[in-house]
């Protein structure tokens, strides 16, 4: 008997332009099986027609969305943080999975309420504040998590390319990952939602299986989504 798998759909929030970074992303997701469509800022998207969102990294949140102002000089977008706001209340409101990547992962903080360090380099102690391409940042994992789960590891090497961090935690997430600073560098949602923000850049390192992992279980959860939509687990083709 033949089975369909229907096809997975998943929003890439990011810039006016695809970047780099944006095609390693929708390559991470099309190694699953996974289309993607980029959503730039303004852009007017039907979120129930996904079935997954990648926020993507990027310029900084503008601080008034936590209710500051800039205190360093930096690129804001505010078109982006009010589309990207927009469609994290559709994504909740659906329960539809979301997978934040560096900027993302701070996005969904500051939506959940939380708020953020704007700049991190004279905090720095026993960590060096300069870009790094490579996974030479040593990030320590909560066991008992979604992200422990996923990499299958309690450390693991990541990449750095960011000057703002997590600062006060925003409602129903949880902490899953800090660097030797204690510098937040993963949260996820508390409360059934498939929601992972990682402070990181995996799609930089899709030649590492362990990264490769949070793009094949974020796809698997997409999938998994959509069957749950389509009232069904699986099924024949009539």
């Amino acid at each position: 008997m033949a089975y369909a798998e229907p096809g997975l759909t998943i929003g890439i929030s990011g810039p006016s332009r695809q970047r780099l970074t944006h095609r390693l992303m929708r390559l991470g997701l099309a190694l699953y099986g996974a289309r993607s469509v980029f959503i730039r800022p303004g852009a007017r998207v039907d979120v129930s027609l996904l079935d997954g969102l990648i926020l993507s990294g990027g310029t900084h949140v503008h601080p008034e969305r936590y209710g500051r102002k800039p205190e360093v000089t930096a690129r804001f977008d505010r078109m982006r943080d009010t589309t990207d706001w927009h469609l994290l209340e559709e994504c909740q409101r659906l329960h539809l999975p979301v997978l934040g990547i560096c900027r993302g992962a701070q996005l969904i903080n500051v939506f959940r309420g939380g708020s953020l360090c704007q700049n991190v380099t004279p905090l720095r102690v026993n960590t060096r504040h300069r870009p790094l391409l490579l996974p030479l940042q040593t990030v320590r994992l909560v066991r008992d998590s979604l992200l422990g789960q996923i990499m299958r590891a309690t450390t693991i090497g990541a990449n750095r390319i960011h000057s703002q961090a997590i600062k006060r935690l925003g409602q129903g997430l949880r902490v899953v990952a800090i660097d030797n600073d204690y510098f937040v560098q993963a949260v996820e949602s508390e409360e059934g939602q498939w929601l992972l923000g990682v402070q990181w850049h995996p799609e930089y390192l899709l030649y590492h299986p362990m990264h490769r992992r949070i793009f094949e279980c974020f796809v698997e959860q997409a999938r998994e989504y959509k069957l749950q939509r389509l009232g069904r687990s699986e099924g024949p083709v009539l």
